[in-house]
């Protein structure tokens, strides 16, 4: 065998950085607050992000061999190359299956993100073997720095983005993600030696590379379209307490006054959007409301506010108390009832009754 000295293209690498990151931001982006959403809706989120991550890692790496050049022609295996992009599809939903429709525990996202940073790796490896007349022989130093910088990567990705919710949070995993799809492909590529080889394998048709560009561009354009899709939902200005988003403002106006929830703070009146309650508990005549920073009294009655939050996507756990699935952290069952914990240290634990306990496990997927 031929040893084949091998470069790149700096164009299609930089295209292959840029895809990666916005295929993360896309997929981190789509499994936003889907507590809030149906089953069915939470379904096809998921759908659509596993494609937005496992399809970006594909069009990542074969973007990146695109950009590879070297002294002979070669191809491609056609289903192998398919293989590989259905192989990180599935990986990536298993992970996100994990995420979404079981108890979001720290083990399970640690969990999810070395998965998915397996998925990446094996992505890579399975999709280096579709090579046709040059093969790509690895290195262990090679397979090991790149596995583990997927997994270190990944973990820190899905830490970051699914421990807490936020803009920021889901902006710092995507450098992460795309971080991860990187470094595997190119910490593993130049440590392969590439070989020229006679004939071609018989498992699959062969495909050239102006075929396989075909393909990258379609998956790229899907990608950059949902992307562009989902980043109409950053140009509006964040909504802070009492400060009702735009988007969510209905032309004839009047529906989110009536959602938000009077507080009082300081002497003076503030009003609390949904989103931003964690989760409200009965106090006689009155109520408190608990949210990420705060502690406050609400003089409504609870039925009152249960009424408001409903609305909203929140969910009545127990005749005293309402929460936000989506400030939920964990979900403990404990015999015949259960209980909800939440990320900020000053909410308490809040008790979920017997007869609620069936439609909270639904909604948590447990």
């Amino acid at each position: 065998m031929t040893h084949l000295d091998v470069s790149h293209s700096p164009g299609l690498v930089a295209a292959s950085v840029v895809i990666a990151m916005i295929a993360g931001f896309t997929g981190l982006s789509l499994t936003k607050n889907l507590s809030s959403k149906t089953l069915a809706q939470r379904k096809i989120a998921v759908s659509l992000a596993a494609v937005a991550l496992g399809g970006g890692i594909w069009s990542m790496h074969f973007v990146a061999m695109l950009g590879m050049q070297m002294p002979i022609l070669f191809y491609y295996d056609a289903a192998i190359t398919l293989a590989s992009a259905l192989l990180a599809i599935l990986i990536v939903a298993v992970a996100l299956i994990i995420l979404h429709f079981t108890a979001r525990r720290p083990l399970h996202i640690l969990g999810s993100g070395a998965l998915v940073g397996l998925g990446i790796a094996a992505m890579h490896y399975v999709g280096m073997t579709a090579l046709e007349l040059c093969r790509a022989v690895n290195t262990t130093p090679g397979v090991i720095s790149s596995v583990l910088l997927s997994v270190a990567l990944c973990i820190a990705a899905f830490w970051v983005a699914y421990n807490e919710r936020t803009n920021r949070n889901i902006l710092l995993g995507t450098v992460c993600f795309g971080g991860a799809v990187v470094s595997v492909h190119y910490a593993a590529t130049f440590q392969t030696q590439f070989f020229e080889v006679k004939g071609f394998s018989e498992f699959g048709p062969a495909m050239s590379n102006e075929v396989l560009a075909i393909g990258v561009m379609l998956s790229s354009f899907v990608i950059f379209g949902t992307f562009l899709w989902v980043s109409t939902t950053y140009l509006s200005p964040a909504a802070g307490p009492g400060i009702p988003d735009p988007s969510d403002t209905p032309a004839e106006g009047g529906v989110v006054k009536k959602m938000r929830i009077p507080c009082e703070k300081d002497g003076s009146k503030i009003f609390i959007l949904p989103g931003d309650v964690a989760f409200v508990r009965a106090d006689g005549h009155y109520t408190q409301v608990y949210t990420d920073e705060d502690r406050l009294f609400c003089a409504l009655p609870i039925t009152e506010a249960a009424k408001r939050l409903i609305e909203a996507g929140h969910v009545q756990v127990h005749r005293s108390y309402v929460v936000n699935p989506d400030k939920v952290s964990s979900f403990e069952r404990k015999k015949d009832n259960g209980v909800c914990s939440f990320q900020p240290d000053h909410c308490p634990k809040v008790p979920v009754s017997r007869s609620k306990l069936k439609k909270v496990q639904e909604l948590f997927g447990v």
